[in-house]
């Protein structure tokens, strides 16, 4: 109790009434169109936030997704239901956090009748997870969920890892109930010790257990409004987090696989067909069987896509673009300077939209000088990572990020 007296927030309920209509105020002409942009403008800013001085992060993540998969999940709020709601949005999830961190691990946990189920191991196969939250959509929806075994089984995935991999956690919980075995306080403390840091989005309400979790162990707690705000708080979790100061700064040793050339000597043309080989990044499938791949330089085994772990010397396998992927998390773009519209460029240099009555505000990069509308602001932030302007200037886009 004592921490929920600490805590300035109030609650919805407990805040004065609030006249959201007096908000929504017209222009000259009678129409909305202008406040309807100004509203979208401070969504995509506050969605963008940079992030506030020097932060260390924690580059390979191994990152748990653990699903409710209790009666909770039957709840039609979420369209159709919560749990084929959340599975649809998990799907998307999936693409974008290998997408944003390509060097990562992720793993699932299915909550289901008071136990926790691991449906995939660590692994960076994207094919493989998709396929299993498919996979999902018809399973019975039972029982209790339990946060204790859930933690309990996490623990035992991520503290094996090395000290300088990232340990994650996130629960997609629904129910406002956890049937534990035992306190759950020392596997909370337990999991603060190895350093694993756990996320909590509820489909529900605030949960008193989930809230001290969360702040336990550094994550982040939130609670949906509605399909689009899930899917925010799910793409939150896309970027890395700071990193905790109990993990270790070391090298990684890494592979760079290649293509073997073709055979010429037994067909000088180079129309032969590659050799058939065992692929091993889906050889339990049973679609093991092919010929082009990437061959592993140190034990010679072949895989189809990357990044991936060797299974049979463990060794990381990634490539150059990889790499490169992972880098705009370090030096992220300088945040645009907003400034009023006051007739300083004729369009957008990006999208090279004309700016008009509605542009209010527009945006400058501070290095090349070009002004941006914000639309464009939003994609450099969140999806580009690069400034066209300063891209479109070598002198100005091959120097590194000035030191603070």
């Amino acid at each position: 109790m004592a921490d929920d007296e600490q805590d300035p927030k109030e609650y919805r309920w407990e805040t004065g009434y609030e006249k959201t209509w007096e908000a929504i105020k017209e222009d000259e002409d009678g129409l909305v169109e202008g406040l309807v942009a100004e509203f979208a403008q401070k969504a995509a800013r506050k969605s963008a936030a940079p992030r506030k001085g020097p932060v260390r992060l924690g580059m390979m993540r191994h990152l748990l997704v653990a699903i409710d998969c209790s009666e909770a999940m039957n709840c039609p709020d979420l369209k159709p239901i919560r749990f084929l709601c959340t599975l649809k949005l998990l799907e998307k999830f999936v693409e974008e956090f290998f997408d944003q961190n390509p060097l990562s691990q992720l793993g699932i946990i299915a909550m289901k009748n008071k136990r926790a189920d691991r449906i995939t191991e660590l692994s960076g196969n994207i094919r493989k997870h998709i396929k299993a939250v498919q996979s999902l959509s018809n399973l019975a929806l039972v029982g209790e969920p339990s946060l204790q075994n859930t933690l309990e089984l996490a623990g035992r995935i991520l503290r094996p890892l090395p000290g300088h991999a990232s340990r994650e956690l996130l629960v997609l919980f629904a129910s406002l109930t956890t049937c534990d075995p035992g306190d759950i306080v020392p596997t909370i403390q337990g999991l603060k010790t190895d350093g694993i840091r756990c996320s909590v989005i509820g489909l529900a309400a605030e949960v008193r257990i989930c809230k001290k979790l969360c702040q336990d162990t550094g994550g982040e707690y939130g609670v949906v409004l509605d399909d689009v705000h899930y899917r925010s708080l799910l793409l939150e979790h896309t970027s890395p987090p700071p990193r905790a100061r109990a993990l270790d700064a070391g090298l990684v040793k890494m592979g760079f696989p290649h293509t073997p050339p073709p055979n010429t000597q037994s067909d000088p043309s180079g129309n032969a067909d590659p050799p058939i080989t065992v692929c091993m990044c889906h050889l339990e499938e049973g679609e093991g069987v092919g010929g082009e791949g990437h061959l592993c330089p140190q034990c010679r085994s072949k895989y189809c896509s990357l990044p991936a772990q060797c299974r049979t010397c463990g060794l990381t396998l990634a490539s150059a673009p990889h790499l490169a992927r992972s880098y705009h998390h370090l030096f992220p773009v300088d945040p645009y300077e907003e400034l009023l519209n006051e007739g300083q460029a004729q369009s957008c240099f990006a999208c090279i939209r004309s700016f008009t009555d509605l542009d209010k505000q527009i945006f400058r990069c501070k290095r090349c000088s070009e002004y941006y509308c914000w639309e464009c602001e939003s994609v450099v932030a969140s999806s580009l990572h690069v400034c066209p302007g300063c891209a479109s200037r070598p002198h100005l886009y091959q120097r590194l990020p000035e030191q603070r």
